[in-house]
């Protein structure tokens, strides 16, 4: 009886639990912690960029015409992406195969109105990195190429937004 000192019966803390449960609260368990609430919101608005952005991927797949290809999008943190950089793709171009990755909001500093039309931009970027493979892939590429393809790419992708925005 004396280990049971300073502790109330099993019923009892499960029935306590069972009516915090039902008057809407919650009972951590002591074998695992909550997450911080900024942890959580982090998690949530990771979860939410990339519903956001495969939402925007099916729309601007079918609008380019590359449904012949299984893309799929990621959120990316920042470390995982090269340096000044907000996405990147991946294809295998004999399997018709791609992975766009998009920065993680937990690394935008921009308010969330802007940081989704940003998403949307790479992934459009992206996608049309991914309709020049043909004509790109067999090229020598340099870094002078690269930021000439990366300037029309850009220029392409606002055209193709602003004419969806209606601007």
């Amino acid at each position: 009886m004396a280990y049971m000192l300073g502790r109330s019966p099993a019923c009892f803390s499960s029935s306590f639990a069972l009516l915090a449960l039902m008057a809407g609260g919650s009972v951590p368990s002591r074998a695992q912690e909550v997450p911080p609430e900024s942890a959580t919101l982090a998690r949530e608005r990771t979860l939410m960029a990339g519903s956001f952005a495969s939402e925007k991927l099916w729309v601007w797949q079918k609008r380019l015409n590359l449904q012949a290809w299984d893309v799929s999008v990621v959120v990316a943190r920042a470390a995982e992406l090269k340096p000044r950089t907000v996405g990147h793709i991946r294809w295998d171009r004999a399997k018709k195969t791609a992975v766009i990755q998009v920065l993680d909001p937990a690394d935008y500093h921009l308010p969330m109105d802007a940081m989704l039309r940003d998403i949307e931009f790479t992934v459009v970027h992206e996608l049309i990195h991914l309709e020049m493979v043909p004509i790109l892939s067999d090229l020598l590429r340099t870094e002078a190429n690269r930021m000439e393809e990366e300037h029309a790419v850009n220029q392409m992708t606002e055209a193709f937004l602003k004419l969806d925005r209606g601007q």
